[in-house]
């Protein structure tokens, strides 16, 4: 189970016990915040995307974001591809409503989206579509392994 490799690789920091699970479903970035009382901003979404062929990727960005192609291409160098469900799954261990940054196998890449620098605090998913975890974007980039900051999104535009 992908919340148990989480619990384990959180207990690396002492972090583990730190993980909330919730008795609703937090799998959306709308759900996680009704659940935590929180904005949807501070909710820190996993982008899964692929990386070249045979990788994934995952970019981590605040929960009002959504990717900017033009900006990404510009960083990467090459088109972002979302995961399928399954894909996902496959190459990051977590399913979709619970990727996260942590646990994950040595070719899964992660990056930070500069978006989530706002916050003193975010929330993340744990590898469940029930769990998250609060960290300040410090602790977010030591734990995530982070490659790199960057600036690969914008804001998501609701029309009235």
């Amino acid at each position: 189970m992908s919340i148990e490799a989480v619990r384990a690789y959180l207990a690396h920091w002492d972090r583990d016990k730190d993980i909330i699970e919730n008795l609703v479903s937090t799998a959306t970035v709308v759900e996680a915040a009704a659940a935590l009382g929180v904005i949807p901003a501070r909710i820190a979404k996993s982008i899964s995307l692929k990386n070249g062929e045979a990788k994934a990727m995952l970019i981590v960005a605040a929960g009002d974001m959504k990717l900017d192609n033009r900006k990404y291409k510009e960083c990467f160098g090459f088109k972002a591809r979302m995961l399928s469900p399954d894909e996902a799954l496959h190459m990051t261990g977590h399913a979709v409503g619970g990727v996260c940054p942590f646990a994950l196998p040595d070719t899964v890449e992660v990056y930070l989206d500069v978006s989530l620098k706002r916050f003193e605090t975010i929330f993340p998913a744990c590898g469940s579509s029930n769990s998250e975890i609060e960290l300040t974007p410090d602790e977010l980039n030591e734990y995530s392994q982070n490659k790199a900051w960057i600036d690969v999104c914008k804001p998501i535009e609701y029309r009235q």
